[in-house]
């Protein structure tokens, strides 16, 4: 009815139970084992080194799983953890810088004889023939039309426009400014209107006076309107054509106008008067 390898297979599940019991009952015994309990470790000690290689391999398995899982978890929160901190140092960089030019604003208040107010750059006319800013202080903040805007670099440029809250600022840059200028070491006066592609020229300076490339040009202050000695620019051209009575000068101004993020609105004796409502 049974065929032999079936026979074989449960005689040796006998066999490995019986020893497994004599080496059980031998087990008990204080003294070494002789007879059938020798006989049964020789027989069920290779099963059981199987059986103990076969466990450890999978607990080893079962534990590596699951450090693995921790490590990643743990890798999961660390790179978490590094882009939170990346950007709280992005944030800190923005505010670190933005106190330092606010404090350079600061700075320019002490030194000036009128009080000034501070504004945020919002926006910027992206037409190539005006050259022009929007600031978030207004009429509301004291602003007027016609008031001078400096930052520590120098001369911005002019209120052209105000509302409660807003006031646009004409750049020098801008072909419709002029600023009264002079050229600090000559003392050689001119007129410094907008040129292009970001430079100005120094207008209506006399063929008499001698200057250098890389002479600093300052507000002359007597527009009434921009403080004087504010740096405006260096002069980078000089031409002195063989006829005429002035010399064509070009003037690098000092402000950075891609990077221009704040700036101070400074306000001008009896504005209020001349600014209509």
């Amino acid at each position: 009815m049974f065929s032999r390898q079936t026979a074989m297979i449960a005689a040796l599940i006998v066999l490995i139970v019986s020893s497994v019991v004599i080496l059980a009952l031998s087990s008990r015994r204080p003294h070494p084992a002789y007879g059938p309990g020798r006989l049964a470790i020789m027989l069920v000690a290779p099963f059981q080194k199987v059986i103990v290689n076969t466990t450890r391999y999978f607990r080893d398995v079962w534990e590596h799983y699951f450090f693995l899982a921790a490590v990643v978890e743990d890798n999961d929160r660390l790179r978490s953890e590094l882009r939170q901190m990346q950007i709280l140092q992005h944030r800190y960089e923005e505010v670190r810088q933005a106190n330092e030019r606010l404090q350079s604003l600061l700075d320019m208040t002490e030194t000036l004889q009128r009080p000034a107010v501070a504004a945020r750059v919002v926006g910027k006319d992206p037409s190539p023939w005006f050259q022009t800013i929007l600031v978030d202080k207004g009429r509301s903040d004291g602003v007027g039309i016609g008031q001078p805007v400096i930052n520590a670099q120098g001369v911005v440029g002019l209120v052209v426009e105000a509302t409660g809250g807003y006031a646009k600022v004409m750049l020098i840059t801008d072909p419709k400014s002029a600023v009264d200028a002079m050229v600090q070491a000559s003392r050689a006066r001119g007129v410094l209107k907008g040129g292009t592609a970001g430079y100005c020229v120094l207008d209506y300076v006399l063929r008499q006076h001698t200057l250098h490339l890389g002479d600093t040009v300052v507000a002359s202050g007597l527009d009434g309107i921009f403080p004087k000695g504010m740096p405006v620019g260096r002069v980078t051209g000089i031409v002195k054509n063989d006829a005429g009575l002035f010399q064509d000068v070009t003037v690098t101004p000092y402000v950075d106008f891609d990077r221009l993020e704040e700036v101070l609105i400074v306000p001008v004796v009896d504005m209020e008067a001349s600014d209509p409502a």
